[in-house]
């Protein structure tokens, strides 16, 4: 069980944060309990495309041949992930428990079976991802308290309407925050 409220929402790195993965980045956190967390940045990108990476899976992607693959975080860059809005072909799906809803608009998904159908018929709203950013017991928290991310209300909007390079300074301003405000220093913000 979430109990602090960071499933389903952005966290946000703040300018402290020096970790090349994370600087500057959003994350959509799509778990996170006493033992663990699972995000994904959402604005970094790679050279890939989605059509090459099905391909090699041997689905036939019937999408945009140059819709882009994300970087998402780190840990186990060979795993695949999906972002997804509403999409008609879910009753196709054998297990429908292979689909997360994670706020009102934005599914995520990690099974081959979802993929494969995904592959079939894309949606108009789509992210794939490479990799995850993940945490253990408490790590999330202490970075937190050490003023590393911020926390912000999630939404599917932000996750397909606004692009990559925006981002950072668009949920950062969501909150009320000029982004040139931020100074790098240690403690809660």
């Amino acid at each position: 069980m979430d109990q602090t409220g960071l499933s389903s929402s952005f966290l946000i790195a703040m300018p402290q944060l020096q970790d090349p993965n994370f600087c500057r980045t959003v994350l959509l956190m799509v778990h996170h309990d006493e033992t663990s967390s699972f995000a994904l940045v959402l604005n970094r990108s790679t050279d890939l495309a989605i059509s090459s990476l099905f391909e090699s899976l041997e689905f036939e992607w019937r999408g945009d041949d140059d819709d882009p693959v994300s970087w998402g975080g780190p840990v186990e860059l060979n795993s695949g992930w999906m972002l997804f809005g509403e999409i008609d072909r879910l009753a196709l799906i054998e297990d429908e428990e292979d689909i997360t809803p994670v706020v009102r608009g934005l599914n995520f998904a990690g099974s081959m079976d979802v993929f494969r159908h995904v592959a079939a018929d894309p949606p108009s709203q789509l992210r794939f991802f490479l990799g995850y950013a993940g945490w253990g017991p408490g790590q999330l928290e202490f970075e937190i308290a050490q003023g590393a991310w911020l926390s912000a209300e999630a939404s599917a909007e932000t996750v397909f309407r606004v692009p990559a390079e925006a981002m950072w300074d668009h949920v950062v301003r969501g909150l009320g925050v000029d982004p040139s405000t931020l100074v790098s220093t240690s403690g809660v913000h």
